[in-house]
């Protein structure tokens, strides 16, 4: 494991509101078409396969595994004194594909399909950065 990552301020969009809001209470939040159903990333106003407006905000259940994914050995600024550490791509349980950092664990450990969890890195204003921890074997 190495030391713990940065966590800068997140740019809050009044539109992305309900997305921190969640991150500030521990839950990561997806917007899902009541038309069709199709829970996309990253949130966005309108479906990208039916283009109903206003999709539905919604707790995921924070689980997913991770799909694709590499180790950083060597960083600039603040992410220098914190290498090595995983940047990935997770296929969350409702379907999308976030990118993320996976934390708690030797980076050798990582690999493809490796069951994960949400966990949130508090920034100064109280909203959040989601990440994720492989599950406990």
């Amino acid at each position: 494991m190495t030391g713990t990552l940065p966590v800068p301020e997140p740019v809050v969009d009044p539109e992305l509101l309900p997305f921190w809001e969640g991150t500030a209470r521990g839950e990561l939040m997806l917007r899902r078409c009541y038309a069709c159903g199709t829970v996309a990333w990253p949130p966005r106003t309108f479906c990208p396969d039916c283009s109903a407006l206003d999709p539905e905000w919604f707790a995921a259940t924070g689980t997913g595994e991770i799909y694709s994914y590499t180790i950083v050995r060597k960083a600039q600024g603040a992410w220098r004194d914190v290498v090595p550490y995983v940047i990935a791509y997770v296929r969350l349980a409702e379907g999308p594909v976030v990118l993320t950092n996976i934390v708690d664990c030797d980076p050798a450990r990582v690999h493809i399909g490796l069951p994960v969890h949400v966990v949130f890195a508090r920034s100064a204003n109280g909203y959040a950065l989601y990440r994720f921890a492989p599950d406990s074997e």
